[in-house]
């Protein structure tokens, strides 16, 4: 109980504030993408596809499109090859896609393989404790992360990544 309150307080936290400064530029896609001011992130262990263990913290220092999917999603199929073309397009991002719940490793890679994915990490919630503690309730949603690490934009639902809107969202915030 005490967790699913502490994911609806939360997601309503960081959808309660709206940086307007980049409202020109929401078009698209980027319609849906709703801009917070910085929230800090929970601790979080994601394993890998070797069972390796890995925190968000190695990407501080760096912009990151942190996406939640699973293999069995549609719209996570239909979104992760902009994903990739994103990684390859602003390759001074990172790309982080986090397969939350059962999501055994060897699907993720005939995923990534049918999905036309090279170079973005396997990275696993397989308890969605993290998409839990960030109000994650459906899939997929991506999160904006900061260089301090902290969310400062999230869309729900699938998105054409690599889109021009998105490409131009992304340098924006990059700059502010």
């Amino acid at each position: 109980m005490r967790k699913m309150l502490l994911a609806v307080l939360y997601t309503a936290f960081a959808f309660g504030a709206n940086a307007g400064s980049l409202d020109g530029l929401l078009t698209g896609d980027m319609k849906k993408l709703a801009l917070v001011e910085p929230v800090a992130l929970p601790e979080a262990v994601l394993l890998d596809g070797a069972e390796g263990e890995h925190s968000l913290a190695e990407y501080k220092g760096k912009w990151v499109v942190l996406n939640f999917w699973a293999t069995w999603c549609a719209p996570c199929r239909k979104e992760m090859p902009s994903l990739q073309r994103l990684a390859d397009a602003m390759p001074e991002i990172a790309v982080v896609p986090v397969a939350t719940g059962r999501n055994d490793p060897a699907q993720i890679v005939k995923f990534y393989g049918e999905a036309g994915v090279t170079s973005l990490p396997v990275l696993r919630d397989p308890k969605s404790g993290l998409a839990h503690q960030m109000g994650v309730l459906g899939l997929p949603v991506t999160v904006i992360l900061n260089p301090e690490g902290q969310e400062v934009a999230r869309l729900i639902g699938d998105a054409e990544w690599d889109s021009g809107e998105a490409q131009s969202v992304l340098k924006a915030m990059m700059a502010e």
